[in-house]
């Protein structure tokens, strides 16, 4: 019998830990000098704790997996590319904004972008032209991105279990294979290093309709291997090359099983008909505070640290990003998205119209108005 549908709140609460994982991995592990000096040289001891926030990032990957097809089921293609951009775009549009502000306003000359750069950064497609991301953090997205367009084809074609179960199992090992073979092109359409990571997440929301199926968890133990072989080896040295931090095999290894461990208690116990609000409300901010958490936070260290000790220097940083995050939740999100989310499926609801209507009436649309 399948088990209730997730009502989110713990994987909200999830969201919001790993995006806070995140930040104070950029602001207390990641080597810059923020801080007046190098980071490891201003906190010695701190950054080879902090450094592993850095998995936040594989846990938002699992997550997305896991929820992407869940709103995905029973949608058609238009319902879903609506609910995808009026989701994405709004709060994102927002935080490429507030670090143009940043730069140009506040810190001019801190970094130099041009009028190309920033408008490119507004479509989210910007690495598919080589243009530079105008935050670091916007790698992500990329993945995301490439993720929700493979699910809107298997959308078009039809979500069924066994469509869904092929998928995770054979797209990850097809994106292995692009990667080995030199297939660039391919193995970047197909997300290959982070294709496990999205397709664990999709085999456990199946597993939360069918917790019995052998299938099923041999399909989500091939993902978890592949994941932690090829996403925490990369992980792995991203951290190296922005930290002093060297990351063992055997713990890149636990930290991507224990990514899919809390995301399976999350959903397949009783905490998944855990419903406090708190927590989704927490998860309403995670979107916004990654967004807007790296340049607007380390401009605040940099402002405050000669005055404060670095614990308040870091609790001040963070409060004034989940106060930005605030504001575009509640002044962008909240009122925008919806407003995106309907006209975009209204308009490709039309469009898919028309071709019956030309049919019917083809010589009233050769008539011109009068």
């Amino acid at each position: 019998m399948p088990l209730q549908k997730p009502r989110l709140a713990v994987l909200d609460g999830l969201r919001f830990a790993a995006a806070s994982a995140v930040l104070v991995y950029h602001f207390v592990a990641v080597n810059h000098h923020a801080w007046g000096e190098r980071t490891s040289e201003s906190l010695p001891g701190v950054q080879g704790v902090t450094a592993y926030g850095s998995f936040g990032v594989q846990l938002f990957f699992v997550v997305s997996g896991f929820v992407i097809l869940m709103t995905a089921w029973g949608r058609d293609v238009r319902a879903f590319v609506a609910s995808r951009a009026g989701r994405l775009f709004p709060a994102y549009w927002a935080s490429v904004l507030l670090t143009l502000a940043l730069l140009v306003l506040v810190v001019p000359g801190r970094r130099d972008v041009d009028l190309p750069q920033a408008a490119a950064n507004l479509t989210m497609v910007q690495r598919a032209f080589g243009i530079p991301d105008l935050e670091a953090v916007y790698w992500t997205l990329w993945s995301e991105l490439r993720f929700y367009v493979l699910a809107g084809v298997l959308v078009a074609v039809g979500l069924t279990r066994a469509r869904v179960v092929a998928f995770v199992v054979l797209w990850p090992v097809a994106g292995a294979i692009a990667t080995q073979t030199g297939s660039e092109l391919l193995a970047t359409v197909l997300v290959a290093p982070d294709a496990p990571l999205f397709a664990g997440g999709m085999a456990l929301y199946l597993l939360t309709r069918d917790r019995r199926s052998p299938v099923l968890w041999l399909a989500l133990a091939l993902d978890v291997v592949l994941a932690a072989a090829v996403s925490g080896r990369i992980q792995a040295a991203r951290i190296e090359n922005s930290t002093d931090v060297v990351v063992s095999p055997a713990t890149w290894w636990v930290a991507i099983v224990l990514c899919f461990a809390v995301v399976a208690v999350a959903t397949l116990t009783p905490l998944a008909r855990v419903s406090w609000g708190w927590l989704t409300a927490l998860g309403a901010l995670t979107y916004p505070l990654y967004l807007v958490h790296s340049s607007w936070g380390r401009w605040v260290i940099e402002s405050v640290h000669p005055y404060l000790s670095r614990a308040a220097t870091l609790a001040v940083a963070a409060a004034v990003c989940v106060l930005l995050a605030w504001v575009v939740h509640r002044a962008v999100e909240r009122p925008l998205g919806p407003r995106l989310r309907r006209a975009l499926d209204r308009d490709l609801r039309r469009d898919a119209r028309e071709p019956d209507r030309r049919a019917a009436a083809p010589h009233d649309e050769a008539v011109p108005a009068r």
